[in-house]
């Protein structure tokens, strides 16, 4: 391959990881640039997990196997399988050697200074392929994992120029995925609570519109849960803020406990003592067992006065949800009405009348007083 063409594959491998919008994305567009840029069939990029003592398969891409899957859940290998990971990936380079790739066939070890691997050797028999090349991937001056280009028998074998190109090629790869983890990270502060590691407001925003989308389009049913932690101001005023944070802490260790009784349901805390609990898919019915539960939780916590909790689901009869802002009045309403009137239980909206006659549908769909923000409208008002 000329000086001009891989360039070129370096470039368009940079580039098809910068595009990437996931980790998924950015470890296929890996395995994709580095098997085109390498002329194999096939290409595979692993991650070395040090606490579990085993190299784990990210992505699969090209010519798979019937045992192969291009995202696997299950395939990962014991390192003592490839002694080079813990051996030539770790004391090499500490002796200073170079994380350099080598080049491996169905008999035995082309080139490079790895040595003869049997399970790498037996995989490429087993898999119907000619040769391998595999380079180290190093991040943070330390093995990442590898990437692995293979070839199918009857092609050239790699050589030692393509095991040099191999070595480049994982350089590019751990830059990109040093980036990707960046934004994920970025991502994750952007959505998280900082206190409690729970969602945040915005991520609620994000993901409630999505819901009530699926539920215009497909029927789907969403429940929202909103929460208010009681007695939260006492416990700062008599015990100070750092023993209020731990009552939040608390109750967002519970919330999240609930939460996991329903399949996929989001636990965040929207901001101050008040929390929430997303649910797409599961009846009404369940939201309000999780959400009864919650409150019974919350009562047995030593700190606090339990919680107000409301619950405004798209299966009861509140009337059209078009948008997530009228599902998160109506879920607020409720919550509004179970701390006014002290409920040690979830109050539940459309559950307490029939249509615009239940006070929480009436209080949720009325007009807000002058000057009122959307979301504090309901406070001093009475229904």
């Amino acid at each position: 391959m000329g000086e001009d063409r891989r360039l070129r594959a370096v470039v368009a491998l940079a580039q098809g990881m910068a595009a990437a919008h996931s980790p998924r994305e950015s470890w296929r567009a890996a395995a994709l640039g580095a098997r085109d840029a390498l002329g194999g069939n096939f290409a595979a990029l692993s991650v070395w997990e040090r606490e579990c003592g085993r190299l784990r398969v990210l992505a699969n891409v090209g010519e798979l196997t019937p045992d192969e899957e291009e995202f696997p859940t299950g395939e990962a290998y014991p390192v003592h399988q490839f002694p080079e990971i813990t051996e030539f990936l770790h004391e090499r380079w500490a002796g200073g050697g170079g994380p350099n790739a080598w080049v491996e066939t169905a008999s035995g070890t082309a080139t490079g200074r790895a040595g003869y691997c049997h399970q790498r050797v037996a995989a490429l028999r087993r898999r119907g392929r000619g040769c391998c090349v595999v380079a180290p991937v190093v991040l943070h001056g330390r093995a990442w994992g590898e990437l692995y280009v293979a070839r199918p028998p009857g092609e050239p074998v790699f050589d030692r120029a393509d095991a040099d190109f191999a070595t480049v090629l994982a350089s590019v790869v751990a830059a990109g995925i040093a980036q990707t983890e960046r934004l994920e990270e970025a991502r994750r502060l952007a959505f998280t609570d900082a206190l409690t590691g729970l969602a945040n407001r915005r991520a609620v925003d994000v993901c409630l519109e999505e819901a009530v989308e699926r539920h215009r389009g497909e029927g789907a049913v969403v429940s929202l849960v909103v929460c208010d932690v009681n007695g939260l101001k006492k416990v700062n005023d008599t015990r100070g803020h750092a023993v209020g944070d731990r009552l939040l802490e608390r109750f967002g260790s519970v919330l999240s406990l609930c939460g996991a009784m329903l399949p996929g349901a989001l636990a965040a805390r929207l901001g101050g003592d008040e929390f929430c609990l997303l649910a797409v898919g599961p009846d009404a019915d369940a939201v309000v067992r999780v959400a009864d539960e919650l409150c019974r939780r919350a009562a047995e916590l030593e700190l606090g006065e339990g919680v107000a909790c409301g619950v405004a689901s798209t299966q009861d009869p509140i009337g059209p949800v078009l948008s997530a802002r009228r599902l998160f009045r109506l879920a607020d309403a409720a919550q509004y009405r179970a701390k006014a009137v002290r409920a040690g239980k979830p109050v539940v909206a459309g559950r307490e009348g029939e249509g615009p006659e239940d006070p929480v549908v009436r209080l949720a769909d009325a007009p807000p007083p002058e000057g009122a923000g959307e979301r504090r409208r309901f406070r001093g008002r009475r229904s």
